[in-house]
């Protein structure tokens, strides 16, 4: 099979080319986007990352496209209904993070209750004043962890070590994991009200768009703290600037926003696309957001540790030989359409079980 593998470094390319001498493999290092793709147009597999975007558009110049294995447990990168219809396949990395992206909860966490950017600026230029620099401890706050799945119970395991008291929301509670890690399920208007610090972690699905939005932030107490590592989505930006303008909200520790794609890219979006290729209102909440004092942003790196890309790596080339093999794995979207026996494996089994539609469904 052809295998077109984007935002790849070099070392993914060496990783992949184990795929070698039984499929094609092209690994690059652009994201794949509706200005490219006609040069990959002969792939039957295509493995991007989290910042290529396979819409309709994209995907109607892979003629011969089987499978799709992203290199992430998020999906919300690729028209699932566009590869439902025409029999791609759509596999994913449901476990590769926990510990990584739980642990980067509380390196935003700590750095908010200690000013750890602050207090390092001003060591660097030889000031050491304590002036407006007093932090708060962990230890005793309520600790609201909004989706229960593997990210979020990790979250409430280090949490635990912390000394905090935790609530939890979840669409799909877990009895059994609460009684062992000593916590307790409330609806999302009581967790966030007994709240001194929200962590999220469901998906970007259309029910979790907007979550966390002005009528959620009002009902936090004054002074609390939200940390964000699960999609950008799940936050209105507007509503969260005005939470922190007000004072409703302490600080806010960010991974993610909701365009951080276009921001990163926005010199090319203007040259080729415009300004109405992307929601503007929202860049600018986004760049408005990024100078707030009482706010870390980091680059969705959450995922980004040693250990976890190369656990990412390994779990993809396998999704990649086990479809080959026809016993595809860690499917999140079969087709519902199936293609002749001649161009492709049988649609296969769905067996990550990941839960799509509740909040238990890590996705980073």
């Amino acid at each position: 099979m052809r295998v077109a593998i984007f935002e790849a470094e070099q070392w993914e390319h060496r990783a992949c080319l184990r795929l070698e001498p039984d499929h094609q493999v092209h690994c690059s290092a652009q994201t794949l986007n509706v200005r490219n793709a006609a040069d990959y147009a002969d792939a039957e597999v295509l493995s991007p990352f989290v910042y290529s975007t396979l819409s309709a558009e994209v995907l109607a110049q892979f003629p011969m496209l089987q499978l799709i294995a992203t290199r992430s447990t998020g999906f919300d990168h690729i028209d699932l209904e566009y590869c439902a219809l025409h029999g791609i396949t759509v596999c994913n990395v449901p476990d590769y993070g926990d510990a990584t992206v739980a642990e980067h909860v509380f390196a935003l966490l700590l750095g908010l209750a200690r000013h750890i950017v602050d207090a390092t600026e001003r060591t660097r230029q030889g000031v050491f004043s304590h002036s407006d620099l007093r932090g708060f401890e962990l230890s005793g706050k309520v600790l609201a962890v909004i989706g229960t799945g593997r990210i979020g119970l990790r979250v409430i395991q280090i949490a635990r070590g912390f000394g905090m008291r935790i609530i939890a929301s979840d669409r799909q509670p877990d009895a059994a994991a609460a009684q062992r890690l000593g916590f307790r399920y409330a609806s999302l208007d009581e967790t966030l009200a007994a709240a001194d610090i929200v962590t999220l972690h469901v998906p970007a699905t259309p029910e979790t768009a907007h979550l966390m939005s002005d009528r959620e932030f009002a009902l936090m107490k004054p002074g609390a703290v939200l940390i964000n590592t699960a999609r950008g989505t799940v936050v209105s930006v507007p509503a969260l600037l005005r939470a922190l303008d007000s004072g409703r909200l302490r600080a806010a520790g960010l991974d993610v926003l909701p365009d951080e794609h276009a921001i990163r890219e926005e010199a090319e979006i203007f040259r080729e696309l415009g300004p109405e290729g992307y929601d503007m209102a929202a860049l600018i909440a986004d760049h408005i957001l990024l100078r707030f004092p009482n706010v870390l942003v980091t680059p969705h790196i959450a995922y980004n540790t040693d250990e976890a890309v190369h656990r990412i790596v390994e779990h993809t080339v396998q999704n990649i030989e086990a479809y080959a093999r026809h016993d595809a794995r860690n499917v999140v979207r079969a087709p519902t359409q199936s293609r002749s026996a001649s161009e492709s494996p049988p649609a296969p089994e769905n067996r990550c079980g990941t839960t799509i539609d509740g909040l238990r469904a890590d996705r980073q």
